[in-house]
């Protein structure tokens, strides 16, 4: 647990650390905006455009020597990008970064559900959930000290001493993956396939924050994906080994289970996008502030965790995690009050029903997911979880951005073309709570499923008895 639970950390704080140094890196690097976007979207792509790939590869390689293998090339690639001489080669090292850590996303909870018994699988998710929502709350803060003491190097090359410590562990303790006997082919054509597609998604909605939805290069983009990924889907259908058996969403808890999770991460990557700039645009808070201010609510979930997952080992998963969206909800209905004269406290008082909410859904719907399929079939499993949270971040910053640029816009007077940041606080105050009360509407209809699939579980264990 602590190899992986490493992994893990050094994985979500680099996500969150890289975002609050961009700033420094545009003067430090003397680079643009638009030239440093991509320390981020080239790992972001790279993570998003692999996983299957390498989930599929975990089945049938063993998922312990390809875990490890991406660990190593992740602590090899953060001290390149500590030592990057200029922003292109820092971009092409973050890329590699993302080669590494598309394995420890991809099969880490596939390691964990393989471990450990079906009674303690929601607990040892819930510490894993404990664990990423550390490494969330970590970044921003964490970020800003070591940036502010020892300059922006440092938050690449601290993931170093961190990545042997967990190499050591994961070689002495994690027992090796089962390997199945059968001989099996990797199927070479559709995961380029499923690259590709996912590649063209991830820039279509990129250029579409940028230049518009209804831009031509948008349009083409996300044109392209849509035919690629009927390309995808009509290969897989075919093969008998594919990179995705289609088969496994016959589930349908399964299924929806993913579904949620990814309507989930679509309000998350808009919270995580849109709150710093009420802070600091409305409230005109320091960066120190704004990080401890956005690391209460991922605190409030790391603590609530792994107790949810203990809950759902008691109880079964999908109560907890209907529990814990209605108070996102509250959370997000709460945080759409949000006005110029809110207080630290209030602040937090609207938050807390959010991060606790997530804590109480995470871990209980990953255990469900991973508990719903065979254990030949835990590492498509894992990358399905994983893609689940990249797709819904990937789509869910730009549209919720979009949303919160549009009204704010709108309620100025000002034209599209010209910087949110121009507007007046009272057109920021609007767009800021449009987005929430959008996320709120968003994470109801995440409620409702649970519902369904509760309901539905409920009726097959009446008729089962």
């Amino acid at each position: 647990m602590l190899g992986i639970g490493l992994g893990v950390l050094m994985f979500t704080v680099d996500t969150s650390i890289v975002n609050i140094a961009l700033p420094t890196l545009v003067q430090t690097l003397n680079t643009t905006f638009a030239a440093i976007q991509w320390v981020v979207l080239s790992y972001l792509l790279v993570v998003t455009a692999l996983v299957l790939g390498v989930a599929r590869l975990g089945d049938m390689l063993g998922k312990k020597r390809l875990y490890l293998g991406g660990l190593i090339l992740f602590t090899i690639a953060s001290l390149l990008c500590g030592l990057a001489p200029s922003v292109g080669w820092l971009i092409g090292f973050r890329a590699l970064q993302g080669l590494g850590a598309v394995f420890i996303s991809a099969l880490g909870a596939a390691i964990i559900t393989e471990v450990f018994p079906d009674s303690e699988r929601g607990r040892a998710l819930g510490i894993i959930g404990a664990i990423v929502s550390l490494g969330i709350a970590l970044g921003p803060s964490l970020g800003g000290l070591i940036i502010g003491i020892s300059g922006w190097r440092t938050i690449f090359l601290v993931n170093v001493p961190l990545g042997i410590i967990a190499s050591f562990i994961i070689v002495r303790v994690i027992p090796s993956s089962a390997r199945s006997n059968v001989k099996q082919r990797f199927d070479l054509l559709g995961s380029l396939l499923i690259t590709v597609t996912l590649v063209f998604f991830a820039l279509g909605m990129t250029y579409g924050q940028t230049h518009g939805f209804s831009s031509g290069i948008t349009l083409t983009l996300l044109g392209f994906t849509a035919i690629t990924l009927v390309a995808f889907l009509a290969l897989e259908a075919r093969l008998e080994q594919p990179t995705l058996d289609l088969r496994i969403f016959r589930n349908l808890q399964f299924s929806l289970s993913l579904l949620m999770g990814l309507l989930v991460f679509i309000v998350i990557a808009g919270v995580i996008f849109i709150l710093p700039f009420f802070l600091e645009l409305v409230k005109h808070y320091p960066t120190q502030q704004v990080g401890l201010l956005l690391a209460v609510s991922p605190v409030l979930g790391g603590i609530i965790a792994p107790i949810s997952g203990t809950l759902s080992d008691r109880f079964g998963p999908r109560i907890i995690s209907l529990i814990g969206l209605m108070l996102m909800v509250t959370g997000c209905f709460l945080l759409s009050t949000l006005d110029a004269q809110m207080t630290d406290l209030g602040y937090i008082l609207r938050v807390a029903p959010f991060g606790i909410g997530l804590g109480m859904f995470q871990s209980p719907n990953n255990s469900a997911i991973m508990g719903g399929v065979p254990r030949e079939r835990l590492g498509i499993a894992s990358g399905l979880l994983s893609l689940s949270r990249t797709l819904g971040q990937t789509a869910g910053l730009p549209l919720l951005a979009a949303l919160f640029a549009t009204l704010t816009l709108t309620r100025a007077n000002l034209a599209p073309n010209i910087d949110v940041t121009a507007a007046p606080v009272e057109a920021l105050v609007y767009g800021t709570q449009g987005a929430f009360r959008a996320s709120a509407l968003i994470l109801c209809a995440a409620a409702v499923l649970t519902a369904f699939v509760w309901r539905i579980e409920s009726r097959q264990r009446h008729l089962s008895r």
